[in-house]
């Protein structure tokens, strides 16, 4: 599929094309006669991104706290969403990368899928200013706005631990990597959540940040156990 066609698929403006064929186009194919990368794009996206999604969560959600936002606002612009965004519209089959990127599973990994498409909502951007940018984030994320501030509450682990351990104990998990692996780009961590000297749970991420999630949901689970237990 032809980057004009793309854009007929996506209801965007045909002009928009040549920026779409930029977005479509990640560094590493600059080894193998691409002239420009999505790397300034995907700047810019990242950008535009934030302030539509945190603009529509401050409209939409008039009750919810600053806290709240924030949380709804990371899940929405997370790599995870954006990776999910992504192969919805097709991205992973029409991303321009090196052969060497692609033997290694580029085409599905989630940093360079969310990359791509902030560089899309970026080239909606240059091409069509900002409502129409927010047109296409409406079109592409909309539903995830809307439901964000309950779903960011389900999947805020490391608040909901602080909050049972505060209640319990008065004391706040501390969390510590406790290993790196992998490429500088494609990195996996290793992170353990403790109280004082005491491991509740270890997790394992793409990010720091998801590492330390998945801590929390092991420890939550834990503390689950010990309370049943004691019940019994």
């Amino acid at each position: 599929m032809s980057a004009l066609e793309w854009c007929r698929r996506l209801q965007i403006s045909e002009a928009c094309a040549p920026l779409i064929e930029q977005a479509l186009t990640h560094r590493s194919a600059l080894a193998e006669g691409a002239t420009t990368s999505n790397e300034r794009l995907e700047f810019l996206g990242d950008a535009v991104l934030g302030l539509i999604v945190t603009e529509t969560l401050y409209r939409l959600f008039p009750e919810r706290t600053e806290g709240e936002l924030s949380r709804a606002r990371a899940l929405v612009v997370s790599r995870r969403t954006l990776a999910q965004v992504a192969k919805a519209l097709g991205v992973d089959a029409m991303i321009r990368l090196s052969t060497g990127e692609e033997a290694q599973g580029g085409r599905q990994r989630g940093s360079i899928l969310a990359d791509a498409v902030e560089a899309i909502i970026a080239a909606v951007y240059l091409q069509g200013g900002t409502e129409e940018a927010r047109r296409f984030v409406e079109r592409i994320l909309g539903d995830m706005i809307r439901k964000a501030p309950d779903a960011s509450r389900a999947d805020d682990f490391k608040s909901r631990l602080q909050e049972r351990t505060h209640a319990l104990l008065r004391q706040t998990p501390q969390y510590t990597v406790v290993s790196e692996s992998g490429a500088d780009h494609d990195k996996t961590f290793c992170v353990q959540v403790r109280l004082q000297d005491v491991v509740l749970g270890t997790g394992i991420g793409k990010s720091k940040k998801e590492a330390e999630q998945a801590a929390a949901r092991e420890a939550l689970g834990k503390l689950d156990e010990i309370e049943m237990s004691a019940r019994f």
